[in-house]
């Protein structure tokens, strides 16, 4: 059991990616005393999730995306691939990688990411204040209550097998008190219906990213006929796993779109082109003929002023800088939309959009293209949604495949794969802890999308009647849903590192502020002191903006010594403004004006970092 806390508490629940990144965020921004509790409920998944765990990521299971875009830090965009060249320990790593020099274009094995994230949460709390310390715990949060002076969460802890009487696996239950809490649950399990009756039988793979489901594919024989349920990248892994060791036999990846990704030319770098506004999206709606074809051909308007006006980007990313430079609009487009279509159409073209917004990295694709192709073949396109998988009498698999016309057909295999399915309706979620959540109304699925839970714009959950639920974030894969009404965000993007980043930068801000400010009709009179320093003298204007710009520059820092001296040059640009407004509510305005520039999506990493002038700022080693 966890000791009071003599400090203010933060209870993050979900060690994973998006709540290791938000840990990382409060011991850097934290000022001062603050216990900061990263709860796990399987050890396997900390720092990792499931994307990136080393037990569910053979070494041949690489990002989607290229390894400079997978710092954990939006501000310092080579953060990653330093790591992987100069402070990894490379002593178990095999061939290639053990001698792999990493660039900002190269690929990179995903089970790495697990020590990458590991050591940088080591190194915040190393250089994190005196008083502001991390407790890594175990447990699974199953209920939460919001009491007037914080929150407490119900946690069951496990005892490791042949601890209790008998050898079995005991469990406790306490419940943790804390000021706040965030919840970063991570991807939830879709059960297939289709699957049912299949779930524990030896030739099916539930989960490819489990140990047992890795096994099982570098067990199988390699002239076995396999059918893989899915498309989207995360087939791919498992395909190019094959591939990889030598199978020989048919592999069928059963689309229900047809999508197939794009690859990424060897020199693709991030980047963020102008367009104009698609007007006609933001028409009122009709009805989803009409509205796909005025999509149709503002895409193809769109596609067409970039290889007119971008001769330089390659054709193969041209998809991808329109969706991204359409989400500033996409919020006014998606609300003309009644809320019965616009889920109907995120259900049937989510696939589609996913491969609109990324394409994958050569080091997967030029495995799966070869083997698409006529001169091999061993790959082969189904398109078309699984209807039953059933075993036959020689303890194979038939999936039964419905094709958009036509009549439906078996696939036979000897092994098939359900693709990791997401479960996105927190109606249909099982998780504990979420289950009693919805069922006393301290959270409720999101209404427009059905993706992930409501929350309002600090990240908090809104209850049932619509009304903030105390202390209670949410980072990660819960807001979904709000990330693709509110900001435009498509695909993975909703959900991925990219809104990770910001999202742990905006959240850890809002909840340390919150302890500083108190009640929360305090905390909104922040609004207006930005305002009034434009409104005043010019002194008052560029000192705020003095102050602002320190800030960007702390709240980037990750060594102590740097960021105390930052810390101390803001205290002095807001001492001398607090004269006009309350000093706890001028910082608190300085910090919000400084997380709305570090979390700007308008531009790319990179140029991000040459804007806020962050490139001479050092950062500790290890």
């Amino acid at each position: 059991m966890l000791p009071t806390a003599v400090s203010p508490r933060i209870l993050i629940v979900g060690a994973g990616l998006a709540g290791t990144a938000t840990a990382i965020r409060l011991l850097c921004f934290a000022r001062g005393p603050l216990e900061v509790v990263l709860l796990e409920r399987r050890a396997d998944y900390r720092y990792a999730g499931v994307a990136y765990h080393r037990d569910g990521n053979p070494w041949d299971h690489v990002f989607n995306i290229q390894a400079g875009r997978m710092s954990a830090f939006r501000e310092d965009v080579l953060d990653f691939v330093r790591w992987a060249n100069t402070e990894a320990d490379r002593s178990g790593w095999p061939a290639p990688w053990a001698g792999f020099e990493f660039a900002e274009h190269s690929p990179a094995p995903r089970r790495i990411f697990q020590d990458y994230l590991a050591q940088r949460l080591g190194q915040a709390a190393r250089e994190a204040r005196p008083g502001v310390v991390l407790v890594e715990a175990d447990g699974e949060a199953v209920d939460l209550d919001v009491r007037a002076n914080g929150v407490e969460v119900t946690v069951n802890r496990y005892a490791p097998r042949g601890r209790q009487p008998g050898g079995q696996t005991g469990e406790q239950t306490e419940v943790l008190s804390a000021d706040e809490v965030i919840l970063a649950t991570g991807l939830e399990l879709r059960e297939p219906a289709f699957a049912a009756g299949v779930l524990g039988h030896p030739s099916f793979v539930r989960d490819p990213y489990s140990a047992a489901g890795v096994a099982t594919l570098e067990a199988l024989a390699p002239e076995a006929t396999v059918a893989i349920v899915g498309s989207v990248l995360s087939a791919y892994d498992s395909a190019a796993l094959l591939l990889r060791r030598g199978h020989t036999g048919t592999i069928h990846l059963i689309s229900g779109s047809g999508t197939v990704f794009r690859t990424y030319p060897d020199d693709h770098e991030h980047d963020v082109v102008q367009l104009p506004c698609p007007h006609t999206l933001l028409q009122p709606y009709h009805d989803r003929e009409e509205f796909l074809a005025r999509l149709r051909a503002e895409w193809d308007a769109a596609c067409a002023a970039i290889a007119r006006d971008y001769p330089g980007i390659d054709a193969a990313v041209v998809a991808e800088r329109v969706a991204k430079a359409w989400e500033p609009y996409c919020p006014e487009a998606i609300a003309q939309i009644p809320t019965a279509e616009l889920r109907a159409m995120l259900d049937e073209y989510g696939t589609a959009i996913s491969a609109l917004r990324v394409c994958a990295v050569q080091y997967t694709m030029s495995v799966i293209e070869h083997a698409m192709g006529p001169a091999d073949g061993r790959l082969r396109l189904v398109v078309g949604r699984v209807q039953a998988i059933t075993p036959t009498g020689s303890g194979r698999m038939a999936a039964t495949v419905s094709p958009p016309s036509g009549t439906s057909h078996v696939i036979e295999a000897d092994l098939v794969l359900s693709n990791f399915a997401r479960e996105p309706d927190y109606d249909r979620v099982g998780q504990p802890l979420w289950r009693n959540l919805l069922a006393k109304g301290l959270a409720v699925p999101h209404r427009r999308t059905g993706r992930g839970v409501e929350v309002d714009r600090h990240g908090t959950l809104l209850g049932s009647h619509g009304e903030p639920i105390g202390p209670v974030f949410s980072v990660g894969v819960p807001r979904e849903g709000d990330e693709i009404v509110r900001n435009g965000r498509t695909g993975a993007f909703a959900f991925n590192l990219a809104a990770i980043k910001n999202q742990s930068i905006a959240v850890a801000a809002h909840a340390l502020e919150r302890l500083d400010l108190g009640e929360p009709q305090d905390a909104e009179e922040v609004f207006g002191v930005a305002a009034d320093f434009g409104n005043i003298g010019q002194a008052h204007r560029a000192g705020f903006e003095e102050a602002v710009v320190l800030e960007v520059k702390r709240l980037a820092t990750r060594a102590r010594g740097e960021r105390e001296l930052l810390d101390a040059r803001v205290d002095d640009r807001i001492r001398s403004l607090a004269a006009f407004r309350h000093e706890r509510l001028v910082r608190a305005a300085v910090n919000r004006a400084a997380v709305a520039r570090l979390t700007d999506v308008s531009v790319t990493p990179r140029q991000l970092r040459r804007r806020l002038g962050l490139a001479g700022i050092d950062h500790p080693e290890g």
